[in-house]
């Protein structure tokens, strides 16, 4: 079995990842005094509301736990340079109701199943997703979804370090079953990641 830790910023963003039969779920609490204690997990989740202050002060680990071939996967627009390779820019200057989202590179299928106009127009009738910000992705890595302007979105890194990250602009990604159902592209794209995360000999277990 996988292990994963969330860094909860206490707003309940960690009942979004329910351990399952393939992958256990730890949550970790921001505390001023946060050091996060990464040994024995294959996976990092840093969730929608993160306390980027928090993740920036635990940069270097972040950067040792990549490097041991492990994966990280960040849902929240990180306004501070703790993730290798890639940077997040903050830009509202577009109306969401001009943002339209396309298909881009993704070569491990988290994209199978995902109909992406139910991001141009979600559940609530509200169209444009992601539009505060989008991400500066490191040479090699892959845009899985790009927008009207051709800002990444979302993208896959696995050349900035030994281990895999999984980023969005800022899309809430997780197991929201509360508000979205299973074929909602939020929860079709995370489960596909877990797909991908808990396939054979996918990481190196620590």
């Amino acid at each position: 079995m996988k292990r994963a830790l969330v860094v909860s910023n206490g707003i309940g963003a960690e009942q979004a990842f329910p351990s399952t039969k393939e992958i256990c779920f730890d949550v970790v609490q921001v505390v001023p005094s946060l050091a996060l204690e990464l040994a024995g997990y294959d996976l990092l989740v840093v969730p929608n509301g993160a306390d980027h202050v928090a993740m920036f002060r635990n940069r270097v680990k972040v950067r040792e736990f990549l490097d041991q071939g492990k994966a990280l996967a960040c849902f929240c627009g990180w306004f501070m340079d703790w993730i290798p390779g890639n940077r997040w820019i903050h830009d509202n200057e577009h109306p969401t109701k001009q943002v339209r989202h396309y298909k881009g590179d993704d070569p491990l299928g988290l994209l199978d199943g995902v109909d992406l106009g139910r991001l141009d127009h979600n559940e609530h009738g509200i169209s444009g997703w992601w539009s505060c910000g989008y991400i500066q992705a490191a040479t090699g890595a892959n845009t899985l979804i790009y927008d009207t302007w051709g800002r990444s979105m979302v993208i896959t890194d696995s050349v900035s370090t030994a281990g895999l990250m999984f980023l969005t602009a800022s899309g809430p990604l997780g197991s929201y079953g509360r508000y979205y159902d299973a074929t909602s592209p939020i929860a079709r794209m995370y489960e596909n990641f877990l797909k991908h995360i808990c396939s054979a000999n996918q990481l190196a277990i620590g």
